[in-house]
Formats: structure tokens, sequence, C-alpha cells
């Protein structure tokens, strides 16, 4: 019987272990090595670590917790059950483990657009978060990408760091003469013909290329095309979900199951590195003396 079962090995889930290992709890974390900004070769906005690479940071926060003998295997968990105060969770090997709290760190995983060539600029020169990779893009040829009206906000938000930004709404046309009206003030150019592809070399956008042939420079690209939840586990468990998609918590990452915390990408809506692993520092207090007030006489 472990602890704590924390299941995310990202920023989150890795924090929440040094907090819980520090207070010399029996506790284990399962990762799956597939966070969400792997594609990414730097990570932005975390103080000390500004730039890092995703990679390096997450080993170096695995290195790091082997003082604190917190045992991390990397395998997936495929079914998570809760009963009278006791977690239970099954391996893709079926391997049974119990716990008395479990978090779940599992984060989010983005919705790509279905664009040909995107893959190989994505995490380059395509993104999704501008406050992870807006300056990097500052004063570049900005296109965003938003079907109907989903990229309205996120190309007058671009502004802050170009000059130059193009919305794409990919042969849809639901701007409504409100939102052209303010694009218009705002200097926002607006293309709604079909794209054919995104073109480019060494993950650098060059040109968006319509299906009416016409090609467009652009050396970056941000796209608002939401993201799901990179694991069901939250559904298995009864978790309450937000209108966003995210689950929902309370102040110290509680959710609505007793000895279910979430932390990450997967609560909340700020999904910034930094944010994720506060959360896992706060959800690691929170079960710690959830902890302490169970064992007390």
């Amino acid at each position: 019987m472990y602890d704590v079962i924390i299941i995310g090995g990202g920023p989150a889930g890795l924090n929440a272990a040094m907090v819980l290992g520090r207070c010399r709890r029996n506790i284990v974390v399962f990762d799956t090595a597939k966070p969400r900004n792997r594609w990414s070769k730097n990570m932005n906005g975390f103080l000390t670590s500004d730039g890092m690479n995703p990679k390096d940071f997450i080993e170096k926060g695995r290195a790091e917790l082997a003082k604190y003998k917190v045992e991390i295997k990397f395998k997936k968990i495929e079914t998570a059950t809760y009963s009278k105060g006791q977690f239970v969770v099954n391996d893709e090997d079926g391997t049974v483990y119990h716990s008395k709290k479990l978090l779940l760190a599992t984060g989010l995983k983005d919705i790509l657009p279905e664009i040909e060539g995107v893959e190989s600029l994505y995490g380059t020169s395509v993104h999704h978060c501008p406050y992870c990779d807006g300056w990097e893009s500052q004063d570049k040829a900005i296109a965003v990408y938003g079907k109907e009206r989903k990229g309205v906000g996120q190309a007058l938000g671009m502004k802050t760091w170009s000059e130059s930004v193009t919305l794409y709404t990919d042969g849809t046309d639901g701007l409504t003469r409100s939102d052209r009206e303010l694009l218009k003030r705002n200097e926002v150019h607006v293309i709604t013909e079909p794209i054919a592809r995104l073109e480019g070399e060494d993950g650098k956008l060059q040109y968006i290329v319509l299906e009416n042939g016409e090609r467009h420079e652009q050396q970056a690209m941000f796209f608002s095309t939401g993201s799901t939840q990179q694991s069901d586990l939250g559904n298995q468990l009864g978790c309450e979900f937000t209108s966003k998609g995210v689950i929902k918590t309370r102040r110290l990452q509680q959710s609505n199951i007793p000895g279910l915390f979430v932390a990450g990408d997967a609560a909340r809506d700020v999904q910034m590195v930094i944010v994720a692993a506060a959360e896992g520092a706060k959800a690691g207090v929170a079960i710690n003396k959830d902890l302490q007030l169970e064992s007390r006489k």
C-alpha cells in the first residue's frame, strides 16, 4: 500500500513527488514519457530554467528525486477506481497498485490543425501558447489559425508581439460584423480561403499556401484548435469537469472525489510549466496534511 500514487511524470507530478518525498511519504510516480511539450526545443517562462530543453528539465527533475527514494515506473495506468477510502490502479501489464491518496497529473494534448506540413513545423515555428513562444516570434509575420470565430481573441492578442498578424479561418466564415470591425481597427488581416498546406524548412515556416494557389509569406503560426485530456482516468473516477474540458479543483487541487487531487494542465486553465509545477507543490502539501490528520491518534 502506497501513501500516494502519482500518475503523470511532468512538472506537476515531479514537483508533487519532491514535496511528498521530503515528507518521507511512500510514493510511486507513473510516467508514460509523453509530455505535451515534447516537440518543443525550449521551455520558456520558468524562472532559473528559461530556455531550457523540456527533455533536460524532466531528466534533471527525475535525478533530483533520487535522494528522496521516489519510485518512478515508466508504465501507463489503464484503470483507476476508488472505494472505501482506497485507490486501486492497474497498469498496462495488469499489475495492481493500492494507495491512500491519488494525484492525477496526466496533462493535456493539443489538437493540431489538420493541415499538410504542420507536424514538421510544430514546436519550432508553429505553436499554441503565446506566453511560451511569443517572445521568440516577436516582430515576425505571424499567422493565427482558428476556424469560424475561434482565432479572433488570439489574433488580437498576438499584436502584443508583432504588428504583422494575419488571421486564417481556413474556408470558414463565421466572423461577425463586430469581429471584422474590431480586427480591422487593430490592423489584423483576415484570410478566409481554405488552406492547402504549410511550407518551410528545418522547422521554420515560410509560406501558407491556399487552395486557390496563393502563397502568403509567414514566419510563425499560432493555432486555436483546442486540447483534450491525455488520459480518461478522471472520467473513470467520476471527476467533475469544467466547460473547458479540464477537471474542476478547489484551492489546494482537491477534486470532488475524497483523496483525489489533480494538478497541472489537466486542471485549471493557465497552462504553463511553472504553473503546473506550482500546482504540484500545492497538491503535495495538501496531501501530506491530509495524511498527517489521518494518522493522529
